[in-house]
């Protein structure tokens, strides 16, 4: 039996998957899950008593604040006695390598993104927007359809009456 893990205060099943107990950070989606796994070599099918101590204490540094970090691995390299056969012709060598862009570097999570959010609508009352009129009155903002809604509501709420 092994001990429970626990990351960002929030206490991970041993018997699920990995990525499936990464969804309950806010801010961490399907694509988002896979992509961490990805970076610290964690299989999709991997469950989080499964973990060694090096993936725990990677995803536990990651998730307290990804920009900080450590950088995304570089890619496999050859062993340094590695000799390539006779017949095969040389890659191209590029000077600087392939330009590899972090696309988790800029993720917020938790509390960073929900202050985001809020200054986001904050922002868009202030400036006295459509978007944030629409914040204020507590209406849809992306142009759902309120009409229909209401219809459906009192045809759903209707109390019974006994004759």
């Amino acid at each position: 039996m092994s001990s429970q893990v626990f990351i960002l205060g929030t206490a991970l099943r041993p018997k699920n998957t990995v990525a499936f107990e990464l969804l309950k950070f806010y801010g961490v989606g399907r694509d988002v899950a896979a992509r961490i796994c990805a970076r610290y070599q964690i299989h999709s099918k991997q469950t989080v008593e499964e973990l060694n101590q090096h993936q725990i204490v990677g995803l536990s540094s990651f998730m307290g604040s990804p920009s900080t970090s450590a950088p995304l691995p570089g890619f496999p390299r050859a062993s340094p006695d590695f000799v390539p056969s006779a017949l095969s012709d040389p890659l191209p060598v590029h000077p600087q390598g392939p330009k590899v862009v972090d696309t988790l570097r800029n993720l917020r999570l938790e509390n960073d993104l929900r202050r985001t959010i809020r200054d986001n609508i904050a922002h868009h009352k202030n400036i006295g927007s459509y978007v944030g009129r629409r914040h204020v009155q507590g209406l849809p903002v992306r142009g759902q359809n309120t009409r229909t809604n209401a219809v459906t509501a009192r045809k759903l709420n209707r109390l019974e009456r006994r004759v």
